[in-house]
């Protein structure tokens, strides 16, 4: 093979057909003088056994065939040219499986107590890395045509378990997981953490184009029923549900960017373009936080939105791949928005609709628009007070128009707006003119507005609603 292989004692005992190997090393057969030019993968392995090895092929075929192979401690690293963790997906294959497939076949194999560090030569800083790894493959086969495969090898059970991953996909972000276990149809991870490299400003110093800023966090996730794998040629995946507890997600965007002017798909339009079957029942995201904030510079502060408490059902959710009919995405949220009042939303969409028709309505109530500051007053100089009784909507559209209507009881409602120059002062003579063009109270009464509004092709399905929400309530309020 391509590695070196050394060990410090060897016992092989024939009548038990076993081999004991302590202290193992590997590394390249090319590797350089200079250990500060490493590549490859290094190991440095506590023990390893071999049981009910075949004796009749490794006397005469110089190949390890056995029953399981036990390894013990692995301590692995892999020194990489770049900051990929796979140059492409046929890397584990031809570096790693079928040079150790020539000297030793094993039905099962167990790996105690290993730990994998990814480093890149570039930088001398890890790409990948995990502890504590417990591995179980039992009933493995490996022959020249699943070598062809895209899963090289098959298996009739696997367990997984691991702590402490650091995996960093891109220049801009890295997860941390605190730990893994999976088996053969279900997967749970612990703390998750999904985090930028850079501080806001100097993230968005590095954008070309506007970009949101992601922070996410969660306790736990669940994903139960689990099957995936490749079927002729093609990933698939599925799995009965996802419960994710106390996702801690924060959305920042900064205007100071260029324009993205792309066309931004609803969703219906990027479930149906994913090229692999895609299938999770249901989701829940339970006892959980959204906050989003957007900030035109960096020079008042970002406007900000809060929604507390937030918990969320998704049913059927799939990609479009190979589906000629398929049932509704059905959405329900419930949250604090604001720290406040109750909001409840429902949603849905068909993933084969051509025209990526929606239908949306929600209903927040006992809204003290006070809270609204936060996002007002930074945003366009303007603050509130008054109370939103009930606001309810109701919106049908798709991927070029919408239309639906709106209903509000409130009251005492009054805007103070602010000077440009100095958001800290009153622009009196504007607030006693838009107080004149408001109308303060709905008088006791429910007012409704119908709405229709067309869809700007570069702006998110979020801009969307918001854009009918807000032509609602100018038309009830103005």
């Amino acid at each position: 093979t391509a590695y070196n292989i050394n060990y410090e004692k060897i016992e092989v005992l024939l009548w038990s057909r076993t081999i004991n190997a302590q202290t193992l090393l590997v590394h390249p057969k090319n590797q350089p003088q200079n250990s500060t030019t490493k590549t490859g993968l290094y190991s440095k392995i506590e023990s390893i056994t071999i049981t009910k090895f075949n004796i009749w092929n490794l006397a005469f075929r110089d190949i390890i065939q056995a029953e399981s192979i036990i390894i013990n401690k692995p301590r692995v690293i892999l020194y990489k040219k770049n900051e990929k963790l796979l140059n492409n997906s046929n890397s584990i294959k031809t570096q790693i499986l079928e040079p150790f497939e020539k000297i030793i076949a094993v039905s099962n194999i167990y790996l105690n107590d290993g730990s994998v560090d990814v480093v890149s030569l570039t930088n001398n800083k890890p790409i990948f890395r995990t502890k504590n790894i417990i591995l179980k493959l039992e009933g493995i086969l490996i022959t020249d045509a699943t070598l062809k495969e895209k899963i090289p090898m098959q298996f009739e059970k696997y367990v997984l378990v691991c702590d402490s991953l650091y995996y960093k996909p891109n220049a801009f972000y890295h997860i941390n997981i605190g730990q893994i276990s999976t088996e053969n149809n279900f997967f749970k991870l612990k703390n998750f953490s999904y985090l930028p490299e850079f501080s806001r400003k100097q993230f968005v110093r590095k954008l070309e184009k506007e970009k949101d800023i992601f922070t996410i966090k969660l306790d736990s996730a669940n994903l139960n029923k689990m099957d995936w794998g490749f079927k002729n040629n093609r990933f698939f995946f599925k799995a009965n549900s996802l419960v994710a507890h106390h996702v801690d997600a924060n959305i920042y965007r900064n205007k100071i960017p260029k324009d993205d002017l792309s066309k931004k798909p609803l969703y219906n339009a990027l479930l149906r373009k994913i090229k692999f079957p895609l299938q999770i029942d249901t989701i829940q995201i339970l006892k959980s936080k959204l906050v989003y904030e957007e900030e035109i510079d960096f020079s008042k502060g970002p406007a900000v939105l809060n929604f507390d408490r937030f918990n969320m059902q998704i049913a059927n959710l799939k990609s479009g791949f190979g589906l000629k009919k398929t049932a509704d995405v059905k959405i329900k949220v419930n949250c604090q928005f604001m720290k406040t009042s109750p909001l409840n939303v429902d949603w849905n969409f068909n993933v084969l609709d051509p025209k990526d028709s929606f239908h949306i309505q929600g209903t927040i109530s006992n809204f003290n628009v006070v809270a609204m500051e936060r996002f007002t007053k930074p945003y366009i100089n303007t603050s509130f007070t008054g109370k939103f009784n009930k606001y309810h909507f109701d919106f049908y559209g798709n991927d070029a128009t919408s239309k639906g209507n709106a209903t509000l009881d409130y009251e005492d409602l009054k805007v103070k707006l602010f000077k440009k120059k100095h958001p800290e002062k009153e622009a009196k003579l504007k607030t006693a003119v838009a107080n004149l063009l408001l109308k303060n109270d709905s008088d006791d009464k429910t007012k409704k507005a119908d709405v229709e509004v067309e869809r700007i092709q570069e702006k998110s399905f979020y801009n969307f609603l918001w854009r009918n929400i807000a032509e609602s309530l100018k038309k009830i309020l103005i």
